[in-house]
């Protein structure tokens, strides 16, 4: 498999993590739209705290170190890295974006919101 290729799996697996975490839904009813968009603008700040980026890189080096000890085991240690290397960036930044997510959910919950999903 070439790193094209590779790249292309990513891009697929990372597409597939979105849309199993679809954007979150508010029940807005009785919630005055000024303060509700006020409100979900400063949810979103806190949120952005959460380093995609950052999580994805530590999970992609730290993938890419497994597989290349496993794959030194039968002689792959290319193919071996470049796998753990995918399935580790893909699998952290799914997880920092359900984190990113979460952190949303909790400050509108906390702001009295009824977050729906």
């Amino acid at each position: 498999m070439t790193l094209t290729r590779y790249g292309f799996v990513l891009g697929t697996l990372i597409m597939a993590g979105c849309a199993a975490n679809p954007a979150p839904i508010v029940d807005t009813k009785g919630v005055d739209p000024e303060v509700y968009a006020r409100d979900r603008a400063e949810c979103e700040q806190y949120s952005h705290e959460v380093s995609v980026a950052k999580g994805t890189a530590k999970g992609t080096a730290l993938g890419a170190a497994i597989g290349a000890a496993t794959g030194a085991i039968d002689g792959e240690v290319g193919r071996g890295a470049a796998y753990g290397g995918l399935y580790g960036g893909t699998r952290s930044g799914l997880d920092a974006d359900r984190e990113k997510q979460q952190v949303w959910k909790n400050c509108m919950r906390g702001r009295g919101y009824r977050v729906l999903n």
